[in-house]
């Protein structure tokens, strides 16, 4: 399956796209004969956007070999190479981020997480959760590709995501405008269930097979883990990051406001 970064697809990551950038969208091709009501949905969303839609025969679709697409591409304006991203965050912009975002802070951090479909899935869990942002590696990182936007369903467009260069300085920032860190490790002495998250906190998930790295390892303020009684002794990163993420908000839905 080809990655590009001039189209997006899938029905959650259109409407999304149509929703927060729609003059970013140069056409909406659909499937032609394909009637159902989510996608009628998305075709009366992009007409009121302004955004011209094509209805092409699902062969062609299928050519563009983009996986799973619904029904729905999205063909983006091209870019000019000196035109700024609205969406690049990087690691010098971590302290404005901490000082104009509401506190008690969220961050997760993923350590070098590979597969797009892991991000993706992270992606979902912390918008769902509402975290301030993502942090990921600019190297040894799965970037916002088309995949990840789909399998995001929307997340990858309203999530702040901050490529760093660093990771351990960054967490070194986090730790110095008072975010506890916390590293998720199967050799931790301490459940997530066991700490307070009611305060600013950042979680550190480490990447497929490898865990955390050493550096970042040593950065956290403590590695905790999630008790396993089955015969597993670990769960995929994007599972462990949704379950991680809502204890922090059910914890935090428990504190009554003063």
């Amino acid at each position: 399956m080809s990655e590009r970064s001039d189209v997006l697809f899938g029905i959650h990551a259109v409407e999304s796209a149509l929703k927060i950038r729609p003059r970013d969208i140069r056409v909406l091709q659909v499937a032609a004969g394909r009637d159902d009501q989510r996608l009628a949905g998305l075709i009366t969303l992009a007409k009121n956007q302004g955004v011209e839609v094509e209805k092409v025969e699902r062969a062609k679709l299928k050519q563009l070999d983009l996986g799973r697409h619904q029904g729905a591409v999205a063909w983006l304006h091209a870019r000019p190479a000196s035109a700024p991203d609205r969406r690049a965050w990087v690691e010098a912009d971590l302290p404005e981020l901490l000082a104009q975002s509401p506190q008690p802070h969220l961050f997760l951090v993923l350590d070098s997480v590979t597969d797009p479909h892991n991000l993706g899935a992270c992606l979902r869990s912390a918008d769902a959760a509402g975290v301030t942002a993502v942090l990921i590696p600019k190297d040894k990182s799965a970037d916002i590709t088309p995949t990840v936007a789909k399998v995001a369903c929307g997340a990858a467009e309203t999530v702040t995501v901050v490529k760093v260069t660093n990771l351990a300085r960054s967490l070194e920032t986090l730790k110095a405008a008072g975010v506890w860190i916390y590293g998720l490790a199967g050799e931790g002495q301490q459940t997530l269930y066991e700490l307070d998250l009611v305060g600013s906190v950042a979680l550190v998930m480490g990447a497929e097979g490898d865990g955390l790295r050493r550096l970042t390892r040593e950065t956290c303020d403590a590695l905790v883990k999630l008790p396993m009684n089955g015969a597993v002794t670990s769960l995929n990163v994007s599972v462990a990051t949704g379950v991680s993420l809502f204890e922090v908000v059910r914890q935090r839905s428990l504190v009554k406001p003063v």
